[in-house]
């Protein structure tokens, strides 16, 4: 296992401490991307024309080539001329007169233009597009405007809108807007999330190998900052194959950690779809249900290579209970080794249709009503009717969070939920492995003691989701049961003595996600949970410091950040000054320094021996 050099910390406000680690970074590039990630955005065939791969060539082309010459001495020289241009007519009083009876002209011809070339092809509102219409036969009339421009002429104009008069280019939006009620028109809030991730691969896809991004991020945190960094399978998502697969891009972050042995922690993506292969997971069954691993990729990079730990995304399509899975969870186990899981909503997901076997959950049921007593019981023996807890939600964005559900990870932790897994797995390796002995008998090995981090708490939106159930039974019980939180199976304060069936489901559909990783990590003494990606939102900062008073939260909270993909809302170092500045230097170092050491298996115990 790597280890960080403790003594030579080159931050030296902070003296002796530790080194920081970022628990969650990525510095996958655009070919390890599947082109077709506009799919279930666009209608079929238009998603087509955005291709991952498409963007990641274009940009690289733009970035190595035309973009240069914003660097050059020629692009310097017009930007002094036109400035010059600018303050000479700033400051002659004649011609800033000139100038703006220019920029009305320039305007008006221009936004009556696009009006009636945009009017041809979808009408604006009867009452204001006759108005605008009366207008422009008035300017037609006195020579301002023409219905039919020169087309030249035309272009010279918008250069001059573009270049000059930028009050004129947002007169013309805001007119078009009520007109034509652009803001409808527009991509909703997801659809620009994914073209915001275009962009974001795309500002990143000039670095053609991983080495390259990494520098990108180092460079934004003292020397000696420790990073994990996870890598990303979306070979399965259903939305096309990427230039390099897995195996190259894992062989590739061999090298970037080479270069980088004390300061590196990369960890290897886990999809038991990819698993089916024997060349990538490999192994047998020992004495006492020991998983060990035979000759793959992942027992080179996790035994031969130290790679620190495990990840995997559930979104792209399969839950974290995976039967494939269960082998892999139970070696973890046995190695300590830290697993970090996506748990958040977001634009990477599953692309492809719905499968039947997803319309309801594995494991969790739903009460359908009571059930009449047969003959000769008392109604007080009357049972309640179950049946698998129905996922009703039909497009991707929608059903595929029932992957991403915290709740899940109750099915691998929870030894009695586990148990009904291990009994259904067809592979009789598994019930040897975890040491099955019928549904009616507790097994002899279980995952309770999993190390399991959240990745993104949850999400900023669920986090505000807490905040405004001030009514809602639930989301008292992290301060009216502090010690546990909700309890997922048994009655509250019931000493766990018998099992509700139904609560799952409550807990699944009224439940904000924050409050339910917080009841994992009360009850579970190995799940962490990181604020990646959410610390870009300051809103988050107020419960984040009542999270780390609590004894227990504050010792599982990881920090992180999910370079890159966070970089659409703010820098790393930004996000980092930021958490340095609104936490205190003993909430910090929890957090950033000692916590992550913990995780990765660097210290085994905490300071002081707690």
């Amino acid at each position: 296992m790597s280890t960080i050099n403790h003594e030579k910390d080159a931050d030296a406000t902070d003296g002796a401490k530790p080194s920081i680690i970022n628990c969650h970074t990525h510095i996958f590039t655009g070919d390890h991307v599947p082109p077709w990630l506009a799919k279930t955005f666009l209608p079929c065939p238009l998603f087509f024309i955005l291709p991952v791969s498409g963007v990641v060539k274009l940009l690289r082309w733009w970035f190595n080539g035309p973009n240069t010459f914003f660097y050059g001495p020629t692009y310097k020289r017009i930007v002094r001329t036109l400035y010059n241009i600018r303050m000479f007519v700033a400051r002659k009083g004649l011609l800033r007169v000139l100038s703006y009876l220019l920029g009305a002209f320039v305007t008006l011809n221009v936004f009556f233009f696009f009006f009636y070339l945009i009017a041809g092809v979808i009408a604006p509102p009867a009452k204001e597009g006759g108005k605008v219409r009366d207008f422009g036969d008035f300017l037609e009339k006195w020579w301002i405007i023409s219905k039919h421009p020169n087309i030249f002429l035309m272009l010279l104009y918008i250069l001059l809108l573009l270049l000059f008069f930028q009050w004129g280019r947002n007169l013309i939006l805001f007119v078009f807007r009520q007109l034509w009620k652009f803001m409808g028109m527009l991509p909703g809030k997801k659809s620009v999330d994914l073209l915001k991730r275009y962009v974001l691969i795309g500002r990143y896809s000039r670095y053609k190998g991983q080495g390259g991004i990494f520098s990108k991020l180092k460079a934004q945190y003292p020397n000696d900052t420790g990073f994990v960094i996870l890598p990303m399978d979306m070979h399965f998502m259903d939305a096309g194959n990427a230039k390099f697969d897995i195996a190259e891009q894992m062989e590739e972050l061999v090298k970037v950690k080479d270069s980088h042995k004390n300061t590196l922690f990369p960890f290897v993506f886990a999809d038991p779809r990819r698993m089916q292969d024997q060349s990538y997971f490999n192994y047998s069954v020992g004495v006492g249900g020991e998983v060990i691993l035979g000759e793959c990729l992942m027992q080179q990079l996790l035994e031969g290579k130290e790679f620190s730990g495990l990840k995997i995304y559930p979104a792209l399509g399969y839950y974290p209970f995976d039967p494939a899975l269960l082998p892999l969870w139970k070696y973890a186990v046995q190695k300590d080794l830290p697993i970090i899981t996506h748990c958040i909503r977001g634009t990477i997901f599953y692309r492809g249709r719905k499968k039947k076997e997803w319309d309801e959950h594995p494991l969790f049921e739903q009460a359908m009503g009571e059930i009449e007593p047969p003959d000769g019981e008392t109604e007080n023996e009357a049972a309640i009717e179950y049946c698998k807890l129905l996922l009703p939600q039909r497009k991707n964005v929608d059903f595929t969070p029932n992957f991403t559900h915290p709740l899940n990870y109750l099915c691998l932790l929870e030894e009695l939920l586990l148990r009904e897994l291990v009994g259904q797995a067809r592979d009789p390796r598994i019930k040897s492995i975890f040491g099955y002995n019928g549904d009616d008998k507790p097994m002899d090995r279980h995952l309770g003691s999993l190390k399991m981090c959240f990745g993104h708490f949850g999400g900023d939106d669920e986090w505000r989701r807490f905040m405004e159930l001030d009514r809602d039974l639930y989301s008292k019980m992290l301060v009216t049961n502090p010690d546990r939180g909700v309890e997922f199976l048994f009655n509250n304060n019931s000493a766990r003595k018998e099992r509700r069936r139904g609560k799952p489901e409550q807990v699944w559909k009224y439940v904000d996600w924050y409050t339910i990783i917080c009841s994992l990590l009360l009850q579970y003494p190995n799940t962490y949970a990181d604020i990646s990606y959410i610390l870009h939102d300051p809103q988050i900062l107020p419960l984040l410091k009542q999270t780390l008073r609590h004894p227990v939260l504050r010792q599982r909270t990881l920090y992180g950040t999910d370079f890159y993909v966070v970089r659409n809302h703010k820098s790393d170092k930004e996000m980092l000054a930021s958490m340095r500045g609104g936490l205190s230097e003993d909430d910090f170092d929890e957090i950033a320094r000692i916590n992550p050491r913990i995780f990765l298996n660097i210290w085994k115990t905490r300071p002081g021996g707690a």
